[in-house]
């Protein structure tokens, strides 16, 4: 009987692997180096190696294992085909075709997104629901999208991309996509603190932020926590951004819970709260009571994710 998975959620700088049981039960969990050099040629081979040895030391075989699911930092196709992972050097790659030829077990692939998206939603923030959006505050924006207990990965491996979405028609500043005004530039730990940088010039309030080491999301929310009133300022103007995107995204899918990941959420409950108040301004009538909740897997959320995707429903 096949009662075993892996979930390999394969970062710029490690590879995270995780040996599941079906049922969801995560056994043990390791990390190897990711290494980029020739084009990333080593990476798929060296996380085959890592499973062989794995089930070796566990006594398993291929026939125990209903499958590999696979986490990239790119667009994915519906084939497991991964058309750019600019962070591991790769170009076009059929990174199923080949695990599954180096394995010789059933391959699925994800972006790493979406993945943690459907990690949570099987078992952290998000269990139970079938429907659910997660976003990911972190350097960047990233975005994962379930319906009916599936991601939402669309026609060019694009979906989910929320950090992308345009929201300020006016900006002139260059998002890292090439476009102007993305959801990105304005929530992610790179956004609030451009932000942050923008209020300490055009504003004369007295700030703690003005005589801080560093300008970061977390010295932003730390002063806002404290009261700062330039702080709050910056939280809130980043909040009414990002909990009117949200509401948008509510309004298409309309999911059971929203779920907020990524070094940005160690904010904490503050964050929530402030997000909530203006999704809740700006969202559907129906969807007004939808719960914006904090991520519970923290890094386990992509290999529990890239598990689920190899897990027959």
């Amino acid at each position: 009987m096949k009662e075993y998975c892996f979930g390999v959620d394969i970062g710029g700088t490690t590879v995270k692997i995780g040996l599941f049981k079906t049922d969801g039960n995560l056994l043990e969990k390791w990390e190897i180096p990711t290494r980029k050099e020739n084009n990333g040629y080593n990476i798929l081979p060296d996380i085959a190696e890592a499973l062989k040895a794995k089930m070796a030391e566990k006594g398993l075989t291929g026939d125990d294992f209903v499958g590999v699911g696979l986490g990239v930092p790119g667009p994915v196709t519906d084939d497991g085909d991964v058309l750019t992972a600019v962070n591991l050097f790769w170009g076009y790659k059929e990174a199923a075709k080949e695990m599954k030829a180096l394995t010789g077990m059933k391959t699925k692939v994800g972006n790493d997104a979406n993945v943690a998206a459907l990690g949570e939603a099987w078992k952290g923030a998000g269990e139970g629901a079938s429907n659910m959006i997660m976003l990911t505050l972190g350097t960047g924006v990233g975005g994962g999208i379930v319906i009916d207990g599936k991601i939402v990965a669309g026609s060019h491996g694009a979906g989910g991309e929320i950090g992308h979405a345009n929201i300020n028609h006016e900006e002139t500043q260059a998002c890292n996509c090439g476009n102007s005004g993305c959801l990105e530039q304005y929530a992610s730990a790179t956004g609030i603190t451009r932000l942050a940088n923008q209020y300490l010039k055009k504003s004369d309030k007295p700030s703690v932020l003005r005589s801080a080491e560093e300008i970061s999301s977390r010295s932003v929310f730390d002063a806002y926590k404290a009261g700062d009133g330039l702080a709050t300022d910056i939280v809130e103007d980043f909040a009414e951004r990002l909990g009117g995107a949200m509401a948008v995204f509510a309004c298409v899918t309309d999911p059971q819970v929203l779920v907020i990941g990524g070094g940005v959420s160690n904010a904490g409950q503050p964050l929530i709260d402030v997000i909530s108040k203006y999704y809740k301004k700006y969202t559907f009538q129906t969807c007004k009571a939808t719960p914006i909740v904090l991520a519970t897997l923290g890094n386990d959320a992509g290999i529990y994710g890239c598990a689920k995707m190899v897990i027959p429903s």
